[in-house]
């Protein structure tokens, strides 16, 4: 895996600008040299890429917003889909911190640690390791955003697609994928008020793969223990 692909991901992520045309050639070319993605994905990278010329600005970010920035059932913070508004949430944002300042990232003050964009930004810096472990304890909330944005028919799945090709999928993938084609609207925009009140915000109702996909909490935030511990070892 070339780390620049997890920067290419990383940027196509946030929010759509015009600082980003200028990049796209660089993109494809990255995108066209990653052995590790199959001549399928690559090609639905590529043409998600391509939309950025195609399409107008103003529309891709439109669609963005709607997708990303409306309800929680598409959050790009990881952490909300593992505990949602729980205090243990707090805890394992002060530990993704910790991370990242053990190993020379500092975050500007407007943003959550565990914002995926993010994630991938610091994961491109860092050895690959470091990516396999720590995305591949993300991969069921990867997975799921990925089949919840293909059942809507959005291209933003290739690039979730893409990161489950590079890490590898999780052994519940099928079953992931199951349940995102079962969900029906997201209840975080059908009943904003009242689920908003809400501590705990469970992403699947009552289907099995909710527990699958919480059960990555525990894994993922061992994984940043001891992705501490060997950060200090290093140095």
């Amino acid at each position: 895996m070339n780390p620049l692909t997890l920067k290419v991901l990383s940027r196509l992520m946030v929010y759509p600008s015009a600082e980003l045309l200028p990049a796209l050639e660089e993109m494809r070319s990255i995108v066209k040299a990653e052995s590790s993605l199959d001549a399928g994905i690559r090609e639905r990278l590529l043409d998600f890429i391509d939309q950025f010329d195609e399409r107008e600005l103003g529309a891709v970010q439109e669609e963005y917003v709607s997708l990303f920035d409306r309800g929680r059932a598409l959050s790009l913070h990881l952490f909300e889909h593992v505990h949602g508004e729980s205090r243990d949430r707090g805890q394992a944002m002060v530990d993704l911190i910790n991370l990242y300042q053990e190993n020379g990232l500092e975050l500007d003050a407007r943003e959550l640690p565990d914002y995926l964009p993010l994630v991938l930004e610091y994961l491109s810096e860092r050895p690959p390791e470091d990516t396999f472990e720590l995305l591949g304890d993300a991969m069921p909330i990867i997975v799921l955003l990925g089949a919840r944005l293909r059942e809507r028919d959005s291209s933003y799945a290739s690039l979730f697609e893409s990161l489950e090709a590079l890490v590898g999928s999780p052994d519940n993938a099928e079953d992931l994928r199951e349940a995102a084609s079962q969900e029906g609207p997201d209840q975080t925009i059908v009943n904003m008020d009242e689920i908003w009140e809400e501590e705990q915000v469970r992403f699947m109702g009552n289907s099995e793969p909710t527990s699958d996909c919480g059960a990555a909490s525990a894994p993922l935030k061992r994984n940043l223990n001891q992705q501490q511990r060997t950060s200090r070892a290093r140095s």
